[in-house]
């Protein structure tokens, strides 16, 4: 199934069939910079062309040679669109090829948020002209499903907001540790008449059990560092002033260790504890179809109007807002 139409925009449209699916999808709230001239559905734009490592939203670093970072940069909220999707591919690619990193870690340089969700206000054409990825799926299970499968170690460093996409991110990594006091984890999208597109259908379940698993997906509260340690989606809840310290402290003892060891290992928890890849492009699949129903869109024109995706209680306290949601 072609993906289609996941971003959001501000202004209304009528519905369109998508022939290929016979899904009715309502597509609302588009942006005003958005129109497209013809059929512009294969292009890359032209602006995610041009970015540089300087202007970049996902930094890596090379802290060593068997140690990396990868840090979400895009303030205010380290929102996670089309060109960040693709930032990450291609420093996923360059994990995937280098023979000597062992352990990345994966983090946030913007105060309060590991990444808010997904960019809601993204032309059309950004997200429907994204070619597959390697695996044949579209960038985002493929990312997902590749970050899972690297012959590193990977490694969330949580502090502040992991909510949507964020937590899809995290997720797909081998081991999170979360900022006692400051992060927050949550599924959110079904509190705004979404279906979460990035995994966590597939990843939670085999983390904390079935229960747990809904409580998180379509409770789709806020949960704190230290329920969510409880209950397995983190690793371990720390002191924040001591969450650097420890991350760096693990990743630099995997970085010493042999690679071939680390490789084996992991390859084998995997096959004890992966889902099927063929289960991230249904997931997808499902998400878009969400974005076009008339409820979904008339909960995300309210939860804009009050200040989505822009700094501000709403993005604050996400859990509370879908919740108060009428």
């Amino acid at each position: 199934m072609q993906p289609s139409r996941p971003a959001i925009r501000p202004r209304m449209v009528k519905a369109v069939t998508v022939a290929t699916t016979s899904v009715i999808l309502g597509i609302g709230l588009l942006a005003p910079h958005a129109q497209a001239a013809g059929d512009s559905t294969n292009a890359v734009p032209q602006a995610s062309l041009q970015r540089t490592q300087a202007a970049a939203h996902v930094r890596l670093t090379k802290v060593t040679p068997a140690y990396w970072k990868v840090t979400l940069a895009n303030p205010p909220l380290n929102i996670i669109g089309p060109n960040e999707v693709r930032e990450l591919a291609s420093i996923v690619a360059q994990i995937e090829a280098d023979g000597n990193v062992k352990v990345v870690v994966f983090d946030s340089a913007v105060p309060g948020y590991f990444s808010a969700h997904y960019d809601l206000l993204a032309p059309l054409e950004d997200s429907t002209g994204m070619k597959p990825g390697p695996t044949g799926m579209h960038p985002v299970p493929d990312m997902m499903v590749r970050i899972a499968r690297l012959p590193v170690v990977t490694i969330s460093s949580i502090r502040g907001r992991a909510t949507g996409i964020g937590s899809e991110l995290i997720l797909a990594t081998d081991m999170r540790f979360a900022s006692r006091e400051k992060a927050v984890l949550s599924q959110w999208e079904v509190g705004a008449g979404l279906v979460a597109g990035g995994g966590p259908q597939a990843r939670l379940p085999r983390l904390v059990g079935r229960g747990r698993a809904i409580e998180i997906l379509i409770g789709s509260d806020d949960i704190n560092g230290d329920i969510a340690e409880r209950y397995g989606y983190v690793n371990r809840s720390l002191p924040d002033a001591k969450l650097d310290k420890f991350v760096d402290s693990l990743a630099r003892r995997i970085a010493s260790f042999d690679r071939q060891a680390i490789v084996d290992t992991k390859r084998l928890v995997d096959v004890a504890s992966l889902p099927p890849d063929a289960e991230m492009q249904p997931i997808w699949d499902a998400f878009i179809a969400s974005v076009g129903r008339p409820e979904t869109q008339a909960r995300l024109k309210t939860l804009i109007d009050k200040g989505l995706q822009k700094p501000g209680d709403i993005e604050k306290n996400l859990g509370q807002a879908t919740g108060d949601l009428k």
